[in-house]
């Protein structure tokens, strides 16, 4: 299966109009964004749990990166609440669920093979001034990607120029890029060599980001 695997191109996709499909596991539903792959697979997907409802526990061989959009994710490490960012490396394995229902935003096969730093944290902790009108926290670095987090005020405007190529999902208020309006669920990847400006609507913007790992793109080693 391939979604969106031309990387060199300039993807928009508004995430609310896109249909639910079910997955291997009753009451998980997914929105897929880009993939390579069939169930194992190097994905970007919103996935809903139901609640009461979870997926069997399972080894993440290519690592898992995700996002916590609303409600609260559970596994044997804890509860996370939206707000919440998770990196599960290479070879780590977990049984997620959701007791109360839960949205995330996750990536699947993305890591650096020898990547082994499991962490999560608030996302919107430790912000701090990067521009007018503009805030970030970093939320991991490495030598093939930035994960960072931005919230704007309203009307604020930001540039970023990146190598790598980037990929942005929209949290709240909106964002102006390329002459398309971005809404909460937007996602948008630009490819390497295509820099990022973006201005906040009146009611400011936030929203996740990554650059420099598109340089890294591969089907997974299966």
């Amino acid at each position: 299966m391939e979604i969106n695997a031309e990387f060199s191109e300039r993807v928009l996709v508004h995430s609310d109009t896109l249909d639910w499909h079910g997955s291997p596991s009753a009451g998980v539903e997914r929105r897929m964004l880009d993939r390579i792959g069939d169930e194992v697979a190097r994905a970007t997907s919103i996935v809903r749990f139901a609640p009461g409802h979870s997926f069997s526990a399972h080894t993440h061989g290519g690592g898992e990166e995700y996002l916590v959009l609303e409600g609260v994710f559970q596994d044997e490490g804890g509860d996370y609440p939206a707000g919440t960012y998770v990196r599960n490396p290479p070879q780590t394995r977990h049984r997620p669920g959701s007791e109360g229902g839960c949205t995330i935003f996750v990536k699947l096969w993305q890591f650096d093979p020898d990547d082994r730093n499991q962490f999560h944290k608030d996302m919107r902790a430790d912000l701090t001034q990067t521009g007018e009108g503009v805030e970030c926290a970093e939320l991991h670095r490495d030598a093939r990607e930035i994960v960072r987090y931005f919230r704007l005020a309203p009307d604020a405007s930001l540039s970023l120029d990146d190598p790598g190529g980037m990929e942005l999902l929209m949290l709240g208020g909106t964002l102006s890029e390329g002459g398309d309006d971005l809404r909460e669920g937007s996602w948008l990847r630009l490819p390497d060599g295509q820099p990022l400006q973006v201005q906040a609507g009146p009611g400011g913007a936030e929203f996740w980001i990554k650059t420099g790992h598109l340089r890294f793109v591969a089907a997974p080693d299966q």
